[in-house]
């Protein structure tokens, strides 16, 4: 639709994309939205998909339903390859084939991916969890070996089974390992005959001094106490040196260990989009050394101040100096305070530096357990896990989403179970892993995103 308009080209519907694309609904700008999958996806809960508690499409809102009602807007299914500032333009690849973009804006949005620091074939034997694809091959897995455990005769062959080695102690590998924990012990022992679920070790291994790095120390220990208390063998100063089909090694100042096991999850870090290279390259961008693109206080390019980074690309300092982390509130902040400085843009207006509002960390560690500090609290159990359930139900996009998901947890609150434990085979062809998507929604610092694209 051809247009005299200013034109803002947006790529990445994460949480920092489509908060910028809201935004601007009543600017007048026309706004392209460009991702390389068709809905907004909620990663701080895809942990519940890989342990069955939700379905892809209740954590999953079509971008085009999103904004059915921005007139100003509109959503490509594409992946942007390429970024020339002087032409401004975008290659975008789509399914017919390449398509150039202009713009007069850009916001880049792109997120971040799976970073195995420099091991990239230990992806093969321990997945990540960043895309629906992540999490449904990570259920497969889990799911997968207590099948094959029940099924299994040989004492050490079943030990290896029935072992689950979580990487890393953020908030991603805190959540897995209590949900994996959660799911051996409460919910799947009266679902077997030849093998009780209840006797499987979980490990997880954290290279830091403490779990939860970014949160108060108290709750970092509260947090390791809690996965202790659900049976969780946590391992500090411990640091992965190799990952097989069949085993994982690791050294801690003990010595060297190794431990037979079939299934191992990666929870242990991200890299930032190739995108970020593409703009040192041709925009003369500074990329620190996560490859995380280092702006203004505008969010800007200095060489390009037409050109924006929110989110997990953008490298960009709190209140204290230091990089703010690759979250959903952060990524949320930027997007709207981009698209009103565009706006002032518009009207002439000198641009406002961006301010970062610390809201707080929240992170589950299972049923009825979690740990919280907004502001001066600092709380853990019962009630911080009511306000992880408030504050990620606030931030799903939709309200069907919502109501489905409550009503989820609820459910799994009063009978322990977890209703979508579908075991589904690998994704080949680029064939989608799961025939789930809605055509309508169906269906932190609240800890949320990881956003991505």
């Amino acid at each position: 639709m051809p247009s005299s308009r200013h034109r803002v080209l947006i790529l990445g519907g994460g949480f920092g994309g489509l908060a910028a694309a809201r935004g601007l609904r009543r600017a007048d700008v026309d706004v392209t939205l460009v991702d390389a999958e068709n809905f907004h996806l909620f990663q701080p809960l895809l942990y519940q998909v890989a342990i069955g508690g939700l379905a892809p499409a209740d954590i999953a809102a079509p971008l085009r339903w999103v904004l059915r009602k921005q007139r100003n807007a509109r959503v490509l299914l594409g992946r942007a390859t390429g970024i020339d500032p002087a032409a401004r333009t975008v290659e975008i690849q789509t399914e017919p084939g390449p398509k150039t973009l202009e713009y007069d804006s850009l916001i880049v949005a792109a997120g971040a991916r799976n970073h195995y620091f420099g091991k990239d074939e230990w992806a093969a034997h321990a997945p990540a969890l960043k895309t629906i694809a992540d999490a449904t091959e990570m259920r497969r897995r889990i799911l997968g070996a207590f099948e094959a455990a029940e099924l299994e005769t040989d004492p050490e062959r079943l030990r290896a089974l029935s072992t689950f080695v979580v990487v890393g102690g953020g908030p991603t590998g805190v959540e897995l390992a209590g949900a994996i924990s959660e799911l051996s012990r409460q919910t799947l022992p009266s679902d077997f005959r030849s093998f009780n679920p209840a006797s499987s070790k979980v490990v997880l291994l954290e290279g830091g001094p403490r779990l939860l790095a970014g949160y108060d120390e108290g709750l970092s220990a509260k947090a390791k106490a809690m996965l202790e208390d659900l049976g969780v063998d946590v391992r500090l100063g411990t640091f992965v040196t190799d990952i097989q089909a069949d085993h994982v090694a690791f050294k801690s100042a003990a010595g060297e260990e190794t431990l037979d096991t079939h299934t191992v999850l990666w929870g242990a870090g991200v890299a930032a989009s190739p995108l970020g290279r593409e703009l040192a390259e041709h925009a003369n961008a500074t990329l620190d050394r996560q490859g995380r693109v280092e702006v203004d206080a505008h969010l800007a390019l200095a060489a390009h101040p037409e050109i924006r980074v929110v989110g997990d690309l953008a490298h960009t300092k709190g209140p204290a100096g230091q990089p703010l982390p690759g979250v959903a509130p952060v990524a949320l902040q930027q997007g709207k305070y981009v698209a009103k400085d565009i706006a002032r843009d518009l009207r002439s207006e000198p641009r406002r530096p961006f301010r970062y509002r610390d809201k707080g960390n929240l992170a589950t560690v299972g049923r009825s357990r979690a740990v919280a500090e907004v502001g001066r609290l600092r709380t853990a159990g019962f009630f911080a896990w009511l306000l992880w359930l408030g504050v990620h139900l606030a931030f799903l996009v939709g309200f069907a989403n919502r109501f489905i998901v409550l009503f989820k947890w609820a459910l799994a609150y009063l009978t322990f179970s977890r209703g979508s434990r579908l075991i589904l085979p690998p994704v080949e062809r680029g064939e989608p892993a799961e025939p789930t998507e809605p055509t309508e929604p169906a269906a932190s610092k609240a800890q949320a995103p990881r956003t991505g694209t």
